[in-house]
């Protein structure tokens, strides 16, 4: 692990960075007991969705496609111990989509009401007639729908109670304040327990749906160095998982934060300057987001990327490759097919630097001449790797092949222009020399060109922490410019 050394007038604390590693039979489980908490079944959404169906084949389109959908949750969040938001969510729709001809009109409803329905899907034929003829409109193909409608294990309901979810929070706050006096203040703790489910169906044979759940506990503690008008630094971490036993424990959460927090302490500015760069895991996997932005299908077809016509060319260097698997167990990205009912597919998009395939829908698919990828609604399960990477790849050792420049570990505002490919992001991090964290820095930003960053891409970590549906370790990049004073 790499260690962060922060000095101040009467004390030495050591951070370490760390990935923390999942607790099970934590607290978190203990009142985790399986039940659904819907208000509406699966034979429900499917009967609604069939009398969507046959009421549009009356009014004469020529497809049509429906998706009934419920959500419900707890979110509870505390500040300073004490209780602060207790919020139920429970959300229901169902979205009609109607083509006449190559013209498409959609509309959605809370009412189950079978009246309801049919207003709504008058609604959308009637958008549908008026609507410009677009040659390219219409449901997926016959032959790429889904079939087999696997189980991936996403659906893990968690029965906590408002005053039982209050009191992870309140812990996973505690263990932040009592890590160090210079732990002051907070900006909260949370724990949010969501879950929902849906069934869609549509004139071209697709039938299917299923269940799923994301659940999470977070904290955002505030560190101060002693003094009036002192230094203050805020920092914040989190764990979410489909399944609460597989959540990091309250306690660990807080302490990491907080640990976290408190590194950032005597934060200096420095002077502008051209070095390489080290990407934290967690902002790493924004990269990994820009690539996908940019080889999606309506970027590509509206010709607003900066990578247009890659497919088949160098993006990255040859030791890196990108891998979708849309199968993960679990996975937070993981879905049998997308939302228009194509099946998913595991694939390589990138191998030893070249672009293998695209982010399509049926839709953008038809517009560049290409068959879809299942990605109506996006990527499934990304990760980014290299094939330098040695296991002992440690945020220790990326610090050494840093050697002197900037280790960041946050990053604010959306400077990213995706037709040019300029990148410009507020930065916080630290300064490293000699393979060793020097000082922590902030008010800077880096620059770039995403073309030129992804390019010079020189290693990535073993270190990867996956907090959504992109992976990778950090990303050490050879060179960018740092504006600071």
């Amino acid at each position: 692990m790499a260690s962060i050394i922060a000095t101040t007038a009467s004390s030495t604390l050591t951070l370490c960075f760390e990935t923390i590693s999942v607790k099970k039979n934590t607290p978190v489980t203990a009142s985790s007991q399986p039940h659904d908490g819907f208000s509406y079944s699966r034979d429900h959404f499917e009967g609604l969705v069939d009398i969507a169906l046959k009421h549009s084949k009356k009014l004469g389109a020529t497809n049509a496609g429906a998706e009934a959908s419920e959500g419900c949750g707890l979110s509870v969040s505390v500040r300073k111990g004490e209780l602060e938001n207790v919020e139920r969510n429970r959300d229901k729709s169902l979205g009609v989509t109607v083509y006449v001809k190559h013209r498409r009109g959609n509309a959605s409803t809370s009412d189950f009401s079978k009246a309801a329905i049919e207003r709504t899907v008058q609604a959308a034929y009637d958008i549908a007639r008026f609507t410009a003829e677009d040659p390219m409109a219409g449901l997926p193909d016959e032959a790429d729908i889904e079939t087999k409608h696997r189980d991936l294990d996403l659906f893990h309901p968690w029965s906590i109670n408002s005053e039982q979810a209050a009191r992870l929070a309140l812990q996973c706050e505690a263990a932040a304040l009592q890590t160090s006096r210079r732990i002051t203040n907070s900006d909260g703790a949370a724990v949010s327990a969501q879950q929902s489910h849906f069934f869609s169906a549509h004139t071209h044979g697709f039938r299917g749906g299923y269940a799923s759940s994301r659940h999470s506990v977070s904290v955002a503690p505030i560190a101060k160095l002693p003094g009036r008008n002192a230094e203050m630094q805020r920092d914040a971490w989190y764990t979410s998982m489909r399944s609460a036993p597989d959540l990091a424990a309250p306690e660990v959460v807080g302490r990491y934060a907080a640990e976290r927090a408190l590194s950032r302490l005597g934060a200096r500015k420095i002077a502008t300057t051209e070095c390489p760069v080290l990407f934290e895991s967690p902002v790493a996997a924004g990269l990994l987001g820009g690539f996908v932005q940019a080889v999606s299908g309506g970027a590509l077809y509206r010709k607003s990327s900066f990578l247009l016509d890659s497919l088949g060319k160098k993006v990255f260097p040859k030791h890196i490759d990108v891998e979708e698997d849309p199968f993960v167990m679990r996975g937070k990205g993981s879905s049998p097919f997308d939302d228009e009912g194509v099946r998913s597919v595991r694939r390589k998009v990138v191998t030893g630097g070249r672009v293998e395939g695209y982010f399509l829908s049926s839709y953008s698919a038809r517009k560049l001449g290409m068959k879809t990828t299942g990605n109506a609604g996006g990527s499934h399960n990304l990760t980014l790797t290299s094939r330098l990477t040695q296991a002992g790849d440690d945020l220790d050792a990326m610090l050494r092949k840093l050697g002197t420049g900037l280790f960041v570990i946050e990053l604010m505002g959306q400077g990213v222009n995706y037709v040019t490919g300029d990148y410009s992001r507020g930065a916080s991090g630290f300064w490293v020399e000699n393979g060793q964290i020097a000082y922590p820095v902030h008010e800077i930003t880096i620059a770039g060109n995403l073309k030129d960053m992804f390019m010079g891409i020189e290693a990535i970590g073993a270190d990867a922490y996956n907090m959504g549906a992109k992976s990778t370790g950090s990303i050490l990049v050879n060179r960018m410019k740092v504006a600071g004073s």
